[in-house]
Parts: structure tokens; sequence; C-alpha cells
């Protein structure tokens, strides 16, 4: 079925609609990467927001799940995800040949009978949808340099829906050959089908595709550079494109995990958790890690949550995009980290101005003047915030960990990344930070009903730290998760009820760090 032709009369134009209306109804599997550990925190939100039911691939990491094409862009939207597939085809029990040579034939006999066409149409479709959020704030139509040489008029905002997309088809613009174009019979086979989308892209440049294999197992005879390579030269036999690793168009995914073999088209070119953040410090949080501790939090309406070492803002940027119903405060000790917390806030409200997704009414305040602020009733005086925050249940100030400036009992939910001591701090002074920042965190949490969620890779110190703190603090569970290649543990806890200042985990001073502490803390600056 030909999605992209060159003459479209008002007719013609009409059987498109029509075609892009029924191919919106397709259900397909969309396969996505998310990080380690929270594949089931990912699965929550796919069922949340798109009504769909995600199961967990048998390799870490994986989620597969069944939508119709129209939810494409709320795929995208999702923000537990990291990397998008169309599922081409998947065998839970292939049986891999003995020898490599056999692989091979068996590889290239693969290419030949996988059912491309549905992927290769949702390929296209992203393609289209990634152009029209590219050219959200464009005002002259430009051309595509891929698959269909259209011209396509520049729109204010992101089709979300079927029938805004086909008002959009509405201004599509055709220029080049002419071609006939009549709509397809009922027995339109596989075959055919592949044969258009072959003469469509007989008639320009060839496209560029590689393929990536991630494979896992112990029980293969052959490597991950071998199955690309012959399973690539099939792909290239089959549809004559043009091998390129680097300026690719199409990026054909084989996974494999042991005798599991997924072969998919990728939707993203990178990661969307590269969405908030500008202003990278040394071991910024990746946003969909971040948006997976707050769910573990389960926010709810009017909560106080508090990031006490934001670093770059990761946390509460994410917190306060998703739950604007809850109010954020989040600092640090670091000038440095602060100032990239604001100017990632200034990122973001800038971003997203026009579209009016996360801007309110806001008065602007004097900047030069101490500012007080509210924390469940209770009023604190401290540093002034950007004017620009008031758009947003968000505050970003510089305070010291172990002297946080908030009454006894004032916070619902405490959520941060923890200094590991490997690339920044050391494992020796977390001996000396983590039962001041347990003990602290204690204190400002309300007894009872308060949380924390806990990110460290220092698993035994923590460890150390929260038996010293049994009185105050309970672990309901441990998530463990893949940070930048270390193995690292979010612990979620719960305040007990007992009242700070009345167990002996009180005896030591709450309030005040030594000297190597707060170096501690300003080495540990995210």
């Amino acid at each position: 079925m030909n999605r992209f032709f060159y003459y479209v009369p008002d007719k013609i134009l009409l059987v498109y609609l029509g075609l892009i209306m029924q191919e919106l109804d397709q259900t397909v599997t969309i396969g996505a990467t998310v990080p380690t550990g929270f594949e089931h925190t990912a699965a929550e939100e796919v069922l949340e927001k798109l009504e769909a039911t995600a199961r967990v691939s048998k390799n870490r990491g994986r989620i597969y799940f069944d939508i119709t094409t129209d939810k494409l862009l709320k795929v995208h939207q999702l923000k537990s995800l990291d990397n998008l597939f169309v599922v081409v085809k998947e065998y839970d029990d292939y049986q891999f040949k003995p020898t490599k040579e056999e692989v091979q034939i068996d590889w290239q006999e693969l290419a030949n009978k996988l059912p491309w066409t549905n992927a290769l149409e949702v390929w296209k479709l992203n393609n289209s949808i990634k152009k029209k959020k590219g050219r959200r704030k464009r005002t002259n139509p430009t051309k595509s340099d891929q698959c269909g040489n259209v011209d396509t008029k520049s729109t204010d905002t992101v089709p979300s829906d079927p029938e805004e997309l086909c008002e959009d088809l509405e201004a599509l613009e055709v220029k080049g050959n002419q071609r006939d174009v009549s709509s397809q019979p009922e027995n339109y086979s596989e075959t055919e089908k592949h044969s258009e989308i072959q003469d469509q892209e007989s008639g320009v440049t060839p496209l560029k595709f590689r393929v990536t294999c991630n494979r896992a197992g112990d029980k293969h005879c052959f490597a991950s550079n071998d199955a690309a390579r012959d399973f690539g030269g099939a792909v290239q036999e089959f549809f004559q494109w043009k091998a390129d690793m680097t300026k690719f168009d199409v990026e054909v995914l084989l996974n494999i995990h042991n005798n599991e073999v997924v072969v998919g088209i990728a939707l993203t070119v990178e990661s969307l958790h590269r969405r908030n953040i500008t202003h990278f410090g040394p071991t910024t949080l990746r946003s969909t890690l971040a948006y997976g501790m707050l769910r573990l939090c389960k926010p709810q309406v009017s909560d106080v949550i508090v990031d006490p070492m934001c670093g770059t803002g990761a946390i509460p940027l994410e917190g306060v995009m998703e739950w604007q119903n809850s109010f954020f405060l989040a600092g640090d000790n670091n000038g440095t980290a602060v100032s990239r917390s604001r100017s990632n806030i200034k990122h973001i409200l800038k971003r997203t101005h026009d579209g009016g997704r996360i801007m309110r009414e806001h008065t602007p305040m004097d900047e030069k003047q101490p500012h007080t602020w509210m924390v469940s009733g209770c009023c604190t005086v401290g540093p002034t915030p950007d004017s620009c925050f008031s758009g947003l249940p968000l505050d970003i100030v510089q305070w010291d960990l172990c002297n946080l400036p908030m009454r006894s009992s004032s916070v619902d939910i405490i959520i941060t990344d923890m200094p590991f001591g490997k690339r920044m701090g050391s494992k020796k002074k977390n001996w000396e930070l983590y039962p001041l920042c347990l003990r602290e965190m204690a204190r400002v949490c309300k007894p009872g009903t308060g949380k924390a969620v806990l990110l460290t890779q220092d698993k035994k110190c923590f460890l150390k730290a929260l038996s010293q703190m049994e009185g105050l603090w309970r672990k309901l569970h441990t998530v463990w998760v893949n940070v930048g290649g270390l193995h690292a543990g979010v612990f979620v806890l719960k305040r007990t009820a007992v009242v700070f200042g009345t167990t002996p985990e009180d005896v030591m001073e709450p309030h005040t760090a030594t000297g190597s502490q707060k170096e501690s803390m300003k080495d540990g600056s995210l």
C-alpha cells in the first residue's frame, strides 16, 4: 500500500486519508528499554496511560505491549521508557544451529520470511510524528530527506489523535514525478506490499541502514558482531538498502536472550531520557530513573516532597512535570549544583511557555529580597528562588543537609540520589555522612506516614547507617538497579510513628556537621 506518492489530486487525497485512518487502527507490538529494575514500574505507567498490559521480557530492562498506531505519539510521551522499537517478529524458543555456517544460512532465510511491511509502515508514521515535533517552531515548509520526498507545512502543535493527524495531512504538498494510486484489494498479499515498498524506494536514493545485535546467553556459537554482520547482509540483499553504521535511516534490532529472539525496527534515535536536563553535573541522574523513583513514592495531592541533595535537579524536574498538585522543594549545599538546577528549570519553562503545558499565572517576585515559603504550615525564611519558578510548585535553595531549614515533622516524602563514594565523595566519608543524613531526614519527615526513597551504590554503608536508625526508619523493600554500570539499590523506607527526639538515635547532635562531613557533602554533589 503506497503511503507516499508524488501527485495528489483531491480524490486521491481522500483515499490517502482513508488509508491512514485504517492504518491508525492497526495493532502493533511496541518494545521499550527501561532502567534495569524498573520494568514493573514502567508496565504500571503503560497500563495507566495507554490502558495496555505490558509484559516484562526475560532479558532485564525491556518490556513489550500492544497498541493501536493512533497511540504512537502517546508512547513517546511516557516517562519510564528509554528507547522504543516496533516488533517485526518474536520467537520465544528459537532453535539455533550448532555451527556458525548453519546459523549464517538461518539468518539469510529469516530475513526473507519476516513480515516487514507493517513494521516499516509504523516506522514511516513515527518519522512523520518526529518531523512534526521538530517543525513546531518553524514557519516555512521543509523537505524531508528520506522516505517519500514530501514537503509538509509546519504546524503549531503536534497531532495527538487521528483526527488532528488527518487535518495536518490536508496541508500535504507533494512534488516530483506523477504516480497513479488506487485502493488495494482485500486479498493484497505480503509479497505485493513488499514489492510496492521497493518500487517506491527505487526512484530515490536507497535507504541507509544498520543492524544492531544485543545478545545475552552462553549457549551460542556466534558473537553479537557475527549475528549483526550476517543478518545485516541478508537484510541488505532483501531490501537492496545501503549499509551505513553512522548515518543510517533505519536501525534494525536483533535482540537475543538465550533462545528468545526479537527482531525490531528502532523508533528512537536517542534515548527518551534526554528530555529535561541541559546543564549536566559530574553524575547527573537519568530522567527515566528519577521518574521511576518518584513512582515508588506514590505522591498524593498536596504532598510536600523534598530532595535534599538535588544536584542538577533531575528528580524535582520530573516530579513537577508529572505531579503538579504536590509541592517540591529541592536543595544542595553546592552552589554550582543549585545554579545548574535553576538553569534546567528555566530551560523547561522557556520550552513549555508557548505550549502552556505546565505554566501557570504567576506574579514575579523581587529576586533581591528574601521570601517566605511554607512547608506543611511551617513558615521558614530562605533564599529567594528565581522569579520564573513561581509558575511551578517548586523551589530550589542552597542549604546544609545536616541543618535543613524546615521544622520537624513537616515533610511527606524525601527522595534523593545519595553520594556513591565513587566518582564523587568517598566511601570513607559516607560512613559519617549517611547516619547524619538519615537522622536529619527523620527529623523533618512526618512520623507514621512519611516515606523516603533513597538511591545509593554504597549498600554496606547505607544498611549499617539504617540499622543505627532503626527506631526512626523501617525498610519496606529494595529495587536493585543499574546506574552507569554500577549495581545500586533504591531503598524505600517508612518513617516510624516515633516522635523525633524521644529515641536513643537522637542523642547525637542532628543539626551540626563536622568539617569532613561538610566536605563530603560538597564532594558528593551531583
